[in-house]
């Protein structure tokens, strides 16, 4: 009997994957656990339009991401920091701070938890941030940090 899987089961297959069993299998464990149900042409059907939606809303997020990246690719963002003589700041730079300076800025709203900078940035000056948009889109830009009171 083929079924279609409906949670990973050890040893089976994992989830929305089509697999062949014995028919006392699939009456006495999957179905009435509700792990699988019957591969009938419906709901193939049914499965085959979730993946295309998926794909289709993937696409449109990374074609999003894309956009974002061609837009603040090689930009400078400013970010004012409170800071003492010689340019050493009274703490360091966070993402949010950094996402917050993109928005008010550049006026794209970035996840402060896609942002990279290497290492801790404790001294005014420029340096660059990764901006990670999307699996396999990013962009680099550059931070200006400056000393404010």
């Amino acid at each position: 009997m083929k079924v279609i899987l409906l949670q990973d089961v050890r040893g089976s297959g994992k989830k929305d994957q089509i697999i062949e069993v014995s028919d006392g299998y699939a009456r006495n464990f999957l179905l009435p656990r509700k792990l699988a149900r019957e591969a009938t042409a419906e709901a193939l059907n049914a499965i085959e339009t979730a993946r295309q939606a998926a794909k289709h809303r993937e696409d449109v997020k990374k074609a999003e991401a894309e956009q974002k990246a061609r837009e603040l690719k090689g930009k400078v963002v400013v970010v004012e920091a409170r800071g003492g003589e010689g340019g050493k700041l009274y703490g360091a730079v966070t993402a949010e701070q950094i996402a917050q300076a993109i928005l008010e800025q550049h006026g794209l709203e970035i996840d402060k938890r896609k942002i990279e900078t290497e290492g801790a940035i404790r001294t005014a000056g420029q340096t660059t941030v990764t901006l990670k948009l999307s699996a396999g889109v990013s962009t680099r830009m550059i931070l200006n940090v400056t000393v404010g009171k």
